[in-house]
């Protein structure tokens, strides 16, 4: 195989040029100097590219020796940034520590796909990189994964593994989320039966909602508070901001079974309800009570001294109310506030939290169902659901995500052949993902502003495993990084041809990360699973 150029770079920059036909070089002398502010991403330098090379990359250096140089420059954008080699010195320049560190990625994946390699393929080998210089700046501000944890539980090392290819595609923003009705898996001191009794269900539907098979065993876990400060640590040495989610007031069975009395008690025998075992939209929701108020402020308390991001994703979404128009709890809460029905009730809820986050000086944001009932005054939109959230929220005034189920949930199918895993969803290819647009060409520039930017979800229901995590995520998450970051043309005019002529170097660079793509020509034979997993269920559409 030829040797990759270096230049193939994902996401593709906004400039590239040759600096001349030479190769610039790294070597075991080559020193790394680190200006003010670039002192987190020279550790990071170190142990990856130093790791990779077998080179220290040691501090200082003088005129004789080659030298990385790192630096703020305060007229490149705030996450904009300079790469620069080639002579005695590579340069790496950000209009911010941000930016220093989104060259220096650009910086490893011009040393070719052996940067990417936990250790040196081949010791004491120099390494030459093309001679050129590239600058560059995202066009979006929010360039986000969403990580489902709550539906199968992902171990901690691999979340910090997910930072790190994160941040390999200048992804920033990591949603966590963390509750659903199928577990609970964040530590809350005051309120110990979350984890204890919600962060476990005994056992799991396996593959989509309509299978008939279960794996009949436990399955759960939890994140201590000290795995949350790591996480959040790791994510912040990496430019990444953690948005956690905790849902209100649907999607809470795991919660009402560790404590009963925050469901509709006068409807349902919650004392009876378990962690859920299944996937889907459950009709159990959280009671509107003075109690159940007072039980999330005391969660969200414990939430915000882990996480200090802006936002705070609250759900919002796929809110049943069956049980509330039954309820005499709730039909009195709805009179006592003026309410006009139960989607009313919803956006009190919302309302409620959103008061209360802004008094703390934090954001909230949810799902596009919480513009049922009237938006929030300062909530922020993710808008799943197609664009029509986004607009309407856009046109309003608020803040969106754009992250529509159509184009950019990658639990859906890649293929729709009969070797692809566990078919669920719309069919969505590489090229598909490829030409997603985040901003709906009907808004006007100054509605368009309110498009923080974008994020790909990762809902892990047929996901029992991180294989499977990474099998459905890339390689589309390349192209969904390219789509965040880029300032591309008009979907129709996008160069997929060009695209796909990088990522053969980009699939060298994920193998030496340890990704279990799929891979251009289908499911390797191990990522096959045979059986009733490998193919659509006799009499079951393959579309749920």
């Amino acid at each position: 195989m030829t040797e990759p150029d270096g230049t193939d770079l994902i996401p593709a920059p906004r400039r590239l040029v040759r600096n001349g036909s030479g190769r610039g070089r790294l070597d075991e002398g080559t020193r790394l100097v680190a200006g003010p502010g670039t002192e987190g991403v020279a550790r990071w330098l170190r142990a990856t590219v130093g790791a990779a090379t077998g080179y220290a990359l040691t501090a200082g250096g003088g005129e004789s020796v080659c030298r990385l140089v790192l630096s703020i420059e305060p007229g490149l954008p705030s996450e904009g940034y300079r790469v620069v080699t080639g002579g005695a010195d590579h340069l790496i320049q950000g209009g911010s520590a941000a930016g220093v560190f989104w060259g220096a990625q650009t910086f490893r994946q011009l040393l070719g796909p052996d940067a990417h390699r936990r250790a040196p393929l081949r010791p004491g080998q120099d390494r030459d990189l093309p001679e050129v210089t590239v600058e560059d700046a995202p066009r979006f501000a929010w360039r986000g994964l969403m990580l489902d944890v709550a539906r199968h539980f992902l171990p901690k090392d691999q979340v910090l593994r997910y930072l790190d290819l994160m941040a390999a595609h200048k992804l920033n923003v990591l949603h966590f989320h963390l509750t659903d009705d199928q577990g609970w898996r964040i530590e809350i001191e005051r309120y110990p039966r979350l984890t204890e009794v919600g962060s476990w269900r005994a056992r799991t539907k396996f593959g989509h909602r309509a299978s008939p098979l279960w794996e009949e065993k436990p399955h759960g876990g939890h994140y201590t508070r000290d795995d949350l400060r790591e996480i959040v640590a790791y994510a912040a040495e990496r430019h990444i901001t953690v948005v956690p989610e905790i849902d209100i007031p649907g999607h809470s069975q795991a919660a009402i079974a560790a404590y009963p009395e925050l469901g509709n008690t006068d409807v349902v025998d919650t004392a009876s309800l378990t962690v859920w075992d299944t996937w889907g939209i459950n009709e159990n929701v959280l009671a509107p009570t003075d109690h159940t108020l007072r039980f999330y402020e005391g969660v969200l308390e414990e939430v915000l001294e882990l996480f200090p991001s802006t936002f705070v994703h609250i759900g919002g979404d796929e809110c049943v109310k069956d049980q509330w128009k039954r309820s005499a709890t709730a039909q009195a809460r709805i009179r006592e506030f003026g309410l006009t029905d139960e989607e009313g009730l919803q956006s009190w809820f919302v309302r409620h939290f959103d008061n209360w986050l802004t008094a703390r000086g934090r954001r909230l944001i949810g799902w596009d169902e919480i513009l049922q009932g009237g938006l929030a005054p300062g909530a922020a939109v993710s808008s799943w659901r197609g664009y029509a959230g986004g607009v309407t929220a856009a046109r309003a005034g608020h803040d969106v995500v754009m992250c529509p189920e159509q184009h950019v949930y990658l639990d859906h199918r890649q293929h729709d052949g009969p070797d692809e895993p566990v078919p669920i969803g719309y069919v969505r290819t590489l090229e598909d993902v490829f030409r997603f647009e985040p901003v709906p060409p009907e808004l006007t520039p100054e509605e368009a502003r309110h498009v923080l930017g974008t994020q790909a979800n990762v809902w892990t229901e047929v996901m029992e495993d991180p294989a499977r995590v990474d099998y459905q995520a890339f390689p589309r998450l390349a192209a969904f990084a390219e789509v965040a970051w880029s300032r591309l043309p008009a979907p129709a005019e996008r160069d997929f041809a060009d695209f796909e002529r990088r990522m053969t170097s980009h699939y060298r660079r994920l193998d030496a990360l340890g990704v279990g793509y799929r891979p251009p020509g289908g499911p390797r034979p191990w990522q096959r699973r045979p059986g009733v997993l490998g193919r659509p269920i006799e009499g079951v559409p393959p579309n749920v």
